[in-house]
Formats: structure tokens, sequence, C-alpha cells
């Protein structure tokens, strides 16, 4: 089995740690490099970090962007991706991804509702469900929703696309350990 991630941030901190503790092999993907079209990474997961849409966060939304059709080819091939929230009021945070998302950025706690069916709601079994922190929701989307504040607001839902998955939420918690390491973890790479 492999276990590794890209981890698309302009540098390494304490995300970039979480994962590394969790024994994932973490590859910093800089948006020079993510923009760059030489670039061929083999990853099993893509995890793009909350406030990529917020430039007084992060500048990796230009090169976002800019691959796009190859984020999309990766995730066709068996590739996951992983995208929290963008962090701004700005409307094209998401349209880099091959299906329509409309994010609406505001901080809360809430309580939130789970589809234990599905294993990736397993990303907040290290916290308490019922005060969990989120950084926005989503009101339109194409995938199926998986977790819900208690006033029925998406805050994560997955799409599934070819032989890959988008995973994306506005959940403002790091994904529990035991998630993580299954999400990031796949019998092969996948070139990006």
């Amino acid at each position: 089995m492999k276990c590794k991630a890209g981890l698309a941030l302009d540098c390494t901190g304490p995300f970039h740690r979480y994962l590394e503790d969790c024994e994932i092999q973490c590859e910093l993907i800089t948006p020079q490099i993510l923009g760059a079209p030489f670039f061929r990474g083999n990853l099993v997961t893509m995890v793009i970090p909350t406030g990529f849409g917020n430039r007084m966060y992060s500048n990796i939304l230009p090169a976002l962007k800019a691959s796009s059709e190859r984020t999309k080819k990766f995730v066709k091939k068996g590739g996951k991706i992983l995208v929290f929230g963008a962090m701004s009021t700005n409307d094209d945070c998401y349209d880099w991804l091959p299906f329509p998302v409309t994010y609406k950025h505001e901080y809360f706690t809430s309580a939130v509702t789970i589809d234990r069916s599905d294993p990736q709601c397993g990303i907040i079994d290290d916290y308490d469900e019922k005060n969990i922190d989120c950084d926005g929701y989503f009101t339109e989307f194409d995938g199926v929703p998986l977790i819900k504040t208690e006033d029925d607001k998406v805050v994560m839902f997955c799409k599934e696309y070819a032989e890959g998955m988008y995973l994306i939420t506005s959940l403002h918690e790091y994904p529990s350990k035991k998630f993580i390491s299954s999400f990031c973890t796949a019998e092969r790479e996948t070139l990006f």
C-alpha cells in the first residue's frame, strides 16, 4: 500500500507537520510547482488546505486554475482531492473544479449530522459532533452531501469522478488522524 499526499501550499507549516505525524509521506506542492507544466508527481491524494482562495493566506488559487485540466485527469485516473474552505467571498474560488460549487464564507460553530454509512465522515472522528467549527457552507454543488449543520447547511460533500473522488469541506478542523491516514492510502499512486 502507498501512503502519500501532495499538499498544495506556499510553504511548510503546521498542516504539513500534521500529515507527517500521521505517517503520510507529504510532498509540498507550491504554486510555482503546481502551475508548472513539467510537474509530474506520483500521489494518492492532493490536499488543498483552508484559505486557498484568500490571498491573505495563500497564493495557490491561480495555480489551481492553471492546472485544472491536470487535476481533473489525476482524479479520473484514481486520484483523490481533499479541498477545504476557500475562506473568501469571491465567487470564483472553486471554478477550477469540473463541476459547479457555490460557497458561502462564514465562521460558525455548530452541531452536525453525519452520513455514517460513508467512510469519509470519519474526518471528524477526533472531535465532538455537537461543537464543530466551520468557515462556511455550500449552497450549490454537484455531489452527495455527507455532513450538514443542525440548520441543514452542507459543510461537506463528495463527488465521485471516474476512478477518483473529490471531497469538498468547509470544516475548520484538521481531519482526524485515522481518516487522513486512510484517505491518503491506496494500492497505487496516480500520476499528477
